[in-house]
């Protein structure tokens, strides 16, 4: 396969725009990794909501705890510094938060 670097980089060398290339490379990976961990944080949020079952709860806030970590991390590395607007868009639940040392 051969790569074909972009018009505005016509000029460019060619370490230059394969720099360029791997840097596009780099932030779809970021934003892929992005989206499959807000993907698991609906996922383990909505098995919380979902159950009923006292004895299953501490597991399942911690597994919503995990998943929201880890997805805080991924926001961070994407350049996304502050939570706020994505706690209150998942309605992630205080007791998560309180787990991850937020209040």
């Amino acid at each position: 396969m051969s790569l074909r670097p972009p018009s505005h980089l016509a000029g460019a060398t060619a370490a230059e725009a394969a720099f360029d290339a791997l840097g596009h490379e780099i932030l779809a990976e970021k934003a892929a990794a992005l989206g499959r961990a807000g993907q698991k944080v609906e996922e383990t949020l909505a098995r919380l909501a979902s159950n009923a079952e006292e004895d299953l709860r501490p597991l399942l806030l911690k597994e919503a705890a995990v998943a929201v970590h880890a997805y805080f991390i991924q926001r961070e590395l994407c350049g996304f510094r502050k939570h706020d607007a994505v706690i209150r868009e998942y309605n992630i639940p205080r007791a998560v938060l309180v787990r991850l040392g937020a209040t």
